[in-house]
């Protein structure tokens, strides 16, 4: 009998910081099949991104990826995730400043809760990080996808300012920590 692998598919929802930037890395990985940008976490239906930037929708950019679990676990994609972010900000990476910028993970499910929780408590124990880790670990909300003009951003437009300067280190960092875990021609 022929199983349908996107019936084992898993999804995960983090926010952290512009979607752009997160979408370019979690993109790059093994296992994962989808990452979709888009709001998430905040007061009003199908939200625009004129209206995210206000700050005042209460929603971050976030992404939802689709991940084969077998292939690349919860636990290794907040790894990524907090690598390549500053998780220790509260509403802001770098220059980006504002709630919609925030680092929270919505967890779909309790184990999903768990391991965020034990994930943030080994980093803090560790002391990974030289100031406390402010990500929020909150149930999952209503995801709205982000436009067109914001999907597959990096991809469409690696040679814009912001891309080159903000985008382009994570993906080194990703390169360089996580080579391992990269799909096949990508960089």
């Amino acid at each position: 009998m022929d199983t349908d692998n996107n019936d084992l598919n898993q999804t995960a929802i983090l926010a952290g910081g512009c979607f752009w930037c997160t979408e370019a890395v979690f993109q790059r990985l093994k296992g994962v099949s989808e990452v979709v940008p888009g709001y998430t976490g905040g007061t009003i239906k199908n939200p625009a991104y004129r209206e995210i930037c206000t700050g005042r929708t209460g929603h971050a950019e976030a992404i939802r990826i689709t991940f084969d679990p077998n292939t690349i676990g919860y636990t290794e994609l907040l790894e990524v995730f907090f690598a390549t972010h500053d998780p220790t900000t509260m509403d802001r990476q770098g220059n980006d400043v504002g709630t919609q910028y925030r680092s929270e993970i919505f967890y779909t499910d309790l184990s999903q809760k768990q391991q965020a929780e034990e994930f943030i408590a080994l980093l803090e124990k560790e002391g990974i990080f030289a100031s406390p880790i402010v990500t929020a670990v909150s149930a999952e909300m209503p995801f709205y996808p982000a436009e067109q003009e914001h999907r597959n951003y990096y991809n469409e437009n690696g040679r814009q300012g912001y891309c080159q300067f903000v985008i382009d280190p994570k993906i080194k960092k990703l390169n360089k920590y996580f080579s391992n875990k990269l799909q096949h021609g990508t960089v």
